[in-house]
């Protein structure tokens, strides 16, 4: 198998063709960014998928290859993807280490949260955010700081393109800070309303849009909770009047249904990476499929 990914990565090709650079993303809300900074500057290819196992990816061949022949690898920083050490050692680039040449990480100007209690992984690998939370992008204001990351960083491959670049994300964030507005008006009803998540992705969008998320179903990500757990999650939920859960595609139903069916909750998929519904085609779109689910479940449970 290694010697069939060493003959791909031995026939990539340069990482420019035509002026346009290839980046590859660790994510798509990455993907999307970069495209709507770099417009017809850039291809770009995530190598994760919209849904997926939190922060474990498994990555084919062909996009190893495209990585290897990448300007720029753009990730998400922190500790969000334990997976990417195995490629890097794959691929043995050191354009692609941590801090090398061609490394981008987003994670460089962003208000962290979470960051305060120091946290590791378990002697049984479970993984816990050991840096602060890394789900940041789902404030649609981390945007901001995240596209100026991404446009130094391409300005860094094609400097006479820092312009144009410029004028893409100036573009870019006119539209998306219209939409925030409109997003917050649509959540203010729904201010401090109580919510349960199934895994610890929402603190950033809770943040945004007032929300106060006052229990998480799986404290560890990948390790399931007990049925006790589960039944004083249920109970406590109930005597506090908590009405929502919020889960991910990724995650169980069938424990999310045993938690909020005996507190009369109701159970609220949102989604979180671009992609992940046929809805959230782009970054903002993202954002406007979870308003819109989470705005009417919340006006549905009262």
């Amino acid at each position: 198998m290694l010697r069939a990914l060493a003959l791909v990565l031995l026939a990539a090709a340069p990482a420019l063709g035509g002026g346009v650079l290839d980046v590859v993303t660790t994510s798509t809300d990455l993907k999307a960014l970069v495209e709507a900074v770099g417009g017809e500057r850039v291809r770009v290819e995530s190598l994760a998928p919209a849904l997926h196992e939190p922060h474990a990816v498994e990555v084919k061949p062909g996009q190893l290859a495209r990585l290897k022949s990448a300007a720029l690898l753009v990730r998400i920083g922190l500790d969000h993807e334990p997976w990417l050490a195995r490629v890097r050692a794959i691929v043995n680039d050191p354009r692609f280490a941590p801090g090398g040449a061609s490394d981008l990480d987003v994670s460089r100007g962003i208000e962290l949260l979470q960051a305060e209690t120091p946290r590791v992984k378990s002697e049984a690998g479970a993984h816990v955010h050991g840096f602060g939370n890394p789900h940041y992008w789902l404030d649609p204001a981390n945007a901001r700081p995240m596209t100026q990351t991404i446009l130094d960083g391409l300005a860094g491959h094609a400097p006479d393109a820092r312009e144009a670049f410029a004028r893409n994300r100036a573009r870019f964030l006119e539209g998306l800070d219209a939409s925030i507005a409109r997003w917050t008006d649509a959540m203010a009803p729904h201010h401090g309303a109580r919510v349960v998540v199934f895994h610890d992705s929402w603190p950033y969008f809770a943040r945004r849009f007032g929300l106060v998320i006052v229990a998480t179903v799986e404290p560890v990500p990948g390790v399931p909770p007990s049925p006790a757990s589960l039944a004083a999650l249920s109970a406590s939920m109930k005597e506090a009047g908590v009405r929502i859960l919020i889960v991910e595609p990724s995650a169980s139903r069938s424990i999310a249904d045993r938690v909020a069916a005996p507190a009369g909750a109701r159970v609220v998929t949102l989604v979180a990476s671009v992609g992940g519904a046929p809805e959230a085609r782009d970054y903002p779109q993202l954002f406007e499929a979870n308003v819109r689910r989470l705005a009417e479940a919340l006006a549905g449970a009262r």
